[in-house]
């Protein structure tokens, strides 16, 4: 495995596995790696010749109040646990390596997908997604770039971004991998107390209990995120910033459950905000 910091060496690489006519499979992560990522990296190893993850903590997705300076950095330990995982290649530029100065060039993609829920509560997050995405995609240049469904609209916004560019890569979704107890796999989950670790399973109780109110033929949304909420709302260290049902394409608002649609949850747990879905179908 190797360990490269610029563009240049990834470039470099790049071409040689190229060369070999080698699928690549890229696993872009901002670190702190846990079994949810790893289970990325063990698809990409099963379906591709070469696989890439970069680990780079992305400022532009952070807004001004949010953690990016005490986001978790462990690239020791990740390094290791990709060298374990078989992983060829680990991208880990600097910020300067990945926006020099005088860098102002943007990618961003409009409407609902941006516009709303993650996006309205982030402003401007998903420029900076897109952004490093449409960089990473450059400078890895992969046949498949491999995302976990647990961040659901950033898998959407990327998936309409290569679409739309017409970039020749193809997006894979990857089911959301969860403690035993249910609570999805972040690497935010670290700022949790063990109090409020134990609070945070109300997110995925949440889902369960709508997921069974559908199984049992409820379809109206109202109806399945007011169960979603009112549970939530039962622990006393949980605040909601968003309980939505959305279509499960478009994320436009659903009244009536008809077509395939999908239960977002965003909660703040003490100081730790936390996201999670399921999709209706």
């Amino acid at each position: 495995m190797r360990l490269v910091h610029s563009i240049s060496e990834t470039r470099d690489s790049v071409a040689q596995i190229r060369s070999r006519g080698l699928k690549i499979g890229f696993v872009p992560t901002m670190g702190a790696l846990h079994e949810g990522h790893m289970s990325l990296v063990c698809r990409a190893r099963a379906e591709c010749g070469f696989v890439a993850v970069s680990i780079f903590v992305n400022p532009t997705q952070f807004g001004p109040n949010e953690d990016y300076d005490r986001y978790p950095r462990t690239l020791g330990e990740d390094t290791e646990k990709c060298r374990a995982a078989g992983v060829d290649l680990v991208f880990a530029p600097s910020a300067a390596e990945m926006y020099p100065e005088g860098f102002d060039s943007w990618v961003e993609v409009k409407g609902t997908l941006t516009e709303t829920l993650e996006g309205a509560s982030r402003p401007g997050h998903f420029r900076g997604v897109t952004t490093v995405c449409a960089k990473l995609f450059g400078i890895v240049q992969p046949d498949y770039a491999y995302f976990g469904m647990k961040d659901y609209q950033q898998l959407l916004v990327i998936r309409k971004m290569v679409r739309d560019l017409n970039l020749p890569l193809g997006i894979v979704p990857c089911e959301t991998v969860r403690e035993p107890d249910g609570l999805a796999m972040s690497s935010r989950n670290a700022y949790l107390s063990p109090e409020e670790r134990r609070a945070a399973l109300v997110l995925s109780k949440s889902l369960e209990q709508a997921r069974a109110g559908f199984n049992s033929g409820e379809r109206r949304a109202q109806a399945i995120r007011e169960a979603a909420e009112n549970l939530i709302a039962s622990e006393p260290l949980a605040a909601i910033d968003y309980v939505a049902v959305r279509d499960a394409d478009s994320l436009e608002p659903v009244e009536f459950i008809d077509r395939p649609a999908v239960l977002l949850l965003a909660v703040r747990i003490g100081s730790t905000r936390l996201i999670d879905n399921t999709v209706l179908s």
